[in-house]
């Protein structure tokens, strides 16, 4: 089947980018060898930003989060995939900030399960989330599979991200479910964060969803309501979209 023109309906990815844009928290807007790798199966693209050195993720959980990233996000006809616009080298950074290490959020015990509007409730900060959550993904993959996350074919890789989601795979240092809603957080934050952070490095996204970034002078469009604006994005550092 193909594709409906973008004036006849927003594609899949475009409604999860809209719908993402307005839920990205504070924390994503704060600023800041291995080489990296990518999964085995066919050319998977190597990044925007492929000579980046991680900072906290060793060699074997960076293989991981290219491979997860790739499911989450993979590039189509609408546009590049997570692993293109550099959201990995977003989460990397992430998790050497304050954000990373919890500091943004009251973490003193007791710590109990509660409704999102009561804020984070977790004893784990970020950066243990990735841990102990990729380190969970991967003995699932080895027990089930004899390979790592990243050695597996595409839809064994879905299966067990999906199996991550409806909290199948867990153990006593971390659930499943608590490990995808960080990685699926930050993958939507750094798809759509201002290249300075890392992620987006082609402003690809906000040229999908008509977001104009850093532009400052709107005079000209703020009395033409419902009309597309005709610039591209520009970012926080004068980036252009390519």
């Amino acid at each position: 089947m193909s594709l409906k023109k973008p004036e006849e309906q927003p594609s899949g990815r475009r409604r999860f980018l809209q719908k993402s844009l307005s839920l990205i928290p504070l924390a994503a807007a704060a600023s800041t060898g291995v080489v990296s790798l990518s999964s085995p199966a066919a050319d998977k693209p190597q990044g925007v930003l492929s000579d980046y050195v991680p900072a906290y993720f060793n060699d074997k959980e960076w293989k991981f989060l290219l491979a997860a990233l790739d499911r989450l996000i993979p590039a189509d006809a609408n546009g590049p995939g997570a692993v293109s616009e550099g959201v990995q080298v977003f989460i990397d950074k992430q998790m050497e900030l304050p954000y990373g290490y919890g500091r943004l959020w009251y973490m003193q015990g007791p710590f109990a399960d509660s409704i999102p509007e009561m804020g984070y409730q977790s004893h784990l900060v970020p950066r243990d989330t990735y841990r102990l959550g990729i380190a969970l993904a991967d003995q699932h993959c080895q027990q089930q599979y004899q390979k790592d996350f990243y050695q597996l074919e595409t839809a064994q890789q879905e299966e067990v991200l999906r199996a991550l989601e409806a909290d199948k795979l867990r153990n006593d240092a971390i659930h499943g479910k608590q490990f995808f809603e960080q990685l699926l957080e930050n993958t939507k934050e750094g798809y759509l964060a201002d290249p300075i952070h890392g992620g987006n490095q082609t402003l690809a996204s906000w040229k999908m969803i008509g977001f104009p970034g850093a532009r400052a002078d709107f005079v000209d469009t703020v009395q033409q309501p419902n009309k597309p604006y005709p610039l591209g994005p520009v970012s926080i550092s004068s980036k252009r979209s390519v």
